[in-house]
């Protein structure tokens, strides 16, 4: 007997997915991955989560298949997609990526779908409307409290401050939000269209929002690794009035 097709109660969350090297089974080969983390998290809320390879050639169509839209972390974002020149601390970009997801986050908002970034889909989301980025995050001794251990969140957690009424802070349900991050780049110039929403202690921007009042946030924390984090089923919720039309 075939599945059954998603419910009312069911919306599509649309992931983009990574394009990488990867070892599986006998296997060493290029792959479009995506962390169980994102996908479990989604999961959990009763939603269902979906993989968008990507293929510059058809974003429209895979918007119409979904509900909601999150763009995840990964390797950073190519300077020259905001007019900047390479510095040194900038690591591997996959400007293919960022075209495709740029594309797909633009015709996304055309349609009023709700859109989650995270870490670099929130950097991304601040470059599509125009904003730049700083390009190496570090304190005054040289170290970076925002990534203590590279491919770990140990010693990360810290206090994020949101703005009353903001979506950032109606969708973790507070307003002071203890936060697990692995970045070592940030908002530097605010895009056109974005207010900021949230920042750590150190000012660092932590969440940004469209100015028009649509389900539009980013947040430079990771929500997926803490099991405790309400942004997910805020964004089911979004989803599901979306399907609702």
């Amino acid at each position: 007997m075939p599945d059954a097709m998603p419910t009312p109660e069911q919306p599509v969350i649309g992931i983009c997915a990574v394009r990488e090297r990867a070892r599986w089974s006998y296997w060493d080969r290029t792959a479009h991955l995506v962390a169980d983390s994102y996908v479990a998290s989604v999961q959990r809320t009763g939603a269902i989560a979906v993989l968008l390879p990507i293929d510059v050639r058809a974003p429209r169509s895979l918007l119409e298949r979904i509900d909601g839209l999150m763009l995840i972390g990964g390797a950073d974002v190519d300077p020259g997609s905001y007019g900047a020149k390479r510095e040194r601390a900038t690591g591997t970009t996959h400007p293919k990526r960022d075209r495709f997801e740029r594309a797909l986050l633009h015709a996304a908002l055309e349609r009023r779908q709700p859109v989650l970034g995270i870490c670099r889909g929130m950097q991304l989301l601040n470059v599509a409307f125009g904003g730049t980025l700083e390009q190496d995050l570090v304190a005054d001794d040289g170290s970076n409290p925002h990534r203590r251990v590279v491919g770990s969140f140990d010693g990360t957690d810290h206090a994020v401050a949101l703005v009353r009424g903001s979506l950032a802070a109606r969708a973790v349900g507070e307003e002071v939000h203890t936060a697990r991050c692995h970045h070592h780049q940030a908002v530097l110039r605010l895009g056109d269209g974005l207010v900021v929403s949230g920042r750590a202690t150190d000012g660092v921007v932590e969440a940004i929002e469209t100015v028009d009042g649509g389900w539009v946030l980013g947040v430079q924390w990771h929500p997926e690794a803490d099991d405790r984090s309400h942004l997910f089923a805020a964004l089911r919720q979004a989803a599901l009035a979306y399907a609702a039309g």
